[in-house]
């Protein structure tokens, strides 16, 4: 694969393709490993290499394995989503409704892993437009939706959710050859039609190479912007020969999620003037809605920037270094644009790369983390930010026991919607038994981020409400729109 690393001013680019194990091996005694073919770095960076040669196997082991094994994740994962699918639309286990359904792949009740988690497609009811957490009630369900197929997406949005499904697309990875990223836009017509929402989709449980992205620790620097995670910026549309030239020409067949997201916002603002964009995701997905915003300041996109009326991601992972986490601060604080980062107690991938000086990826803005109670409070970082140490194995521990002990406990204590499936406990139970990775894994699941939406500390989202609520009336001409918006200065109590 031909690249040019021209764009950027410093970089450390991994390159597992054509990788041998063999190699993996040299690499642990060779002295340049800059030279090998796999690792691409200016000279300045060798000793950097050398002092973090155990970041770069892991990096370029894991990433040689999911390639190798892509094709066999994706049957396996095809199997487990079959069987899910096929249990959940017969009555359960025991299969006790009449004639056996078949589930089919794409249509509009198959569900992905993730959904099969949390099978929850409803808003909240009693979280009406204006509320004080109405759009992270929303986006947090948008996220959740992110992970399943386009015909079921189009079905959430416009008959349970009564909105509009502007579009779902897939985007071009120009790294990996492959649509890797999707996202959908929505618009609320009937309760906040002045807001459109981005959403990006997160890591498919058994998607390769959504896994590669995220375990991709390349890293370029950008003389504006700082250092950012490799994987990521590839996902969100960074060019493999000019990286991030202002514009650029696209194979219709192959947009670009940065470029296409762009332009497509520019298009629906334009009718609106009163309109503004929220972006959100969770996991990757809400690594891709921090970057987005981070290119557009890089292209002097003003007007777009005053449009952004927040991001609101979930379950995050770092994004960039010490100068990015500064530049981002900067524009967030210039364009007046709110930033919600949630984090859900133990939840792992909050926590990756880590921040020591073997990774040097840095959080920015303020955090909302929520403990297992779903208490939240604002902190700079979350606790226990770099997550692997020893003293913290027992408190995970413990945590994932009242965890599994509360699955079985909270539809009683908070109503039946917050029932827990069977297969969420079973994920549960194995956190317990394996203690010092698997609670973390398993508190980066979508069901205590909806959770913590809706059973937080109310009082935290009242001081975090938006100062400005949109809202849009409509004359009985349905050509004419008069726009009005309204400040509020009090909190809604």
């Amino acid at each position: 694969m031909s690249t040019s690393h021209d764009f950027s001013n410093n970089y450390v680019v991994l390159v597992p393709q054509g990788l041998s194990f063999y190699d993996l091996f040299k690499m642990l005694w060779s002295n340049e490993i800059d030279q090998m073919g796999f690792v691409h770095s200016q000279k300045d960076r060798e000793d950097y290499l050398q002092n973090r040669l155990m970041v770069v196997l892991f990096s370029l082991l894991f990433q040689k394995l999911l390639l190798l094994f892509s094709k066999l994740l994706a049957k396996l994962g095809s199997m487990v989503e079959f069987c899910l699918n096929l249990v959940s639309s017969n009555g359960g286990l025991l299969m006790l409704q009449g004639k056996m359904e078949i589930p089919k792949a794409e249509s509009e009740k198959f569900m992905s892993f993730i959904g099969q988690i949390d099978r929850r497609v409803e808003l909240d009811s009693s979280i009406k437009s204006g509320d004080y957490r109405y759009f992270s009630s929303l986006t947090v369900m948008a996220s959740k939706l992110s992970y399943e197929n386009h015909a079921f997406v189009k079905v959430t949005v416009q008959d349970h959710w009564k909105m509009e499904l502007i579009g779902f697309y897939q985007f071009w990875n120009d790294f990996q050859e492959h649509h890797t990223t999707n996202a959908f836009i929505l618009r609320d017509k009937i309760s906040n039609p002045n807001i459109i929402v981005v959403v990006f989709r997160g890591t498919k449980f058994f998607d390769a190479n959504a896994w590669c992205t995220d375990v991709d620790l390349s890293w370029y620097e950008f003389e504006e912007m700082g250092a950012i995670h490799g994987g990521f910026i590839k996902s969100l549309g960074l060019q493999r020969k000019t990286g991030w030239p202002k514009d650029v020409k696209t194979d219709p067949d192959r947009p670009v999620a940065y470029y296409f997201i762009r332009e497509k916002l520019k298009e629906l603002l334009r009718l609106n003037r009163r309109a503004k964009f929220i972006i959100t995701g969770h996991s990757l997905g809400g690594a891709l809605a921090a970057l987005f915003p981070a290119v557009l300041a890089l292209h002097e996109e003003t007007w777009l920037l005053n449009r952004l009326h927040g991001i609101y991601t979930y379950g995050q992972p770092r994004v960039g270094n010490d100068k990015f986490k500064d530049f981002m601060e900067k524009v967030l604080h210039k364009h007046g644009c709110r930033y919600f980062r949630f984090v859900y107690s133990n939840d792992i991938v909050t926590r990756l790369p880590t921040n020591n000086p073997n990774f040097m990826f840095q959080h920015f803005g303020t955090c909302l983390y929520f403990n297992s109670c779903y208490k939240g409070k604002e902190v700079e970082e979350e606790a226990v930010k770099n997550y692997f140490s020893f003293g913290g194995l027992i408190q995970h521990s413990f945590v994932a026991l009242w965890e599994l002990i509360r699955s079985f406990l909270i539809p009683y204590i908070e109503g039946p919607e917050y029932t827990e499936t069977w297969l969420l406990k079973a994920i549960r139970l194995i956190s317990v038994v394996f203690p010092f990775i698997f609670p973390g894994l398993v508190a980066h699941n979508m069901q205590d981020y909806v959770n913590l939406t809706r059973l937080g500390c109310q009082s935290l989202f009242i001081n975090l409400q938006d100062n400005v609520i949109v809202e849009s009336y409509y004359s009985s001409d349905e050509d004419s729109c008069y726009d009005i918006e309204l400040e509020h200065e009090e909190a809604i109590f």
